[in-house]
């Protein structure tokens, strides 16, 4: 059996709340799980005590073979139980499609503009000469 510590959503709507609980993959989201290790509430204050955990029942489920997802191992990298690799995908920071078909549009336009004005200024420097 597949074991994942992972977010269970409760609240209600726009208000969320989670637990942190451990449970079968197949189980669904808010389903079935074996047992709460914790809880993280968003919708505190940064400085206020947003993620409260169970560190020696979640030390336990993790030498059972338990793994974390992905937001549960930011906490448990926070509270010093596991360590976090830091991931770097460039491709996500960059714009959309369509973003990046105005950016070249923009620039195509500003480049033929600037053109433009070199060549209405070339008569006016020979004059001038």
């Amino acid at each position: 059996m597949a074991l994942k510590i992972r977010l269970a959503r409760a609240g209600s709507k726009k208000r969320p709340y989670y637990h942190v609980v451990v449970a079968d993959v197949r189980s669904p989201r808010d389903g079935r799980f074996i047992e709460q290790l914790g809880s993280w509430n968003p919708m505190l204050g940064k400085d206020e005590k947003r993620v409260a955990l169970n560190e020696e029942r979640i030390r336990h489920w993790l030498a059972n073979g338990a793994l974390p997802t992905d937001r549960v191992a930011r906490f448990l990298d926070e509270a010093g139980i596991t360590k976090r690799e830091a991931r770097s995908n460039p491709e996500k920071a960059k714009p959309g499609k369509k973003a990046q078909e105005r950016v070249a549009a923009a620039k195509a336009a500003e480049e033929a503009a600037a053109a433009k004005a070199a060549e209405a200024a070339a008569p006016a420097e020979e004059a001038a000469s």
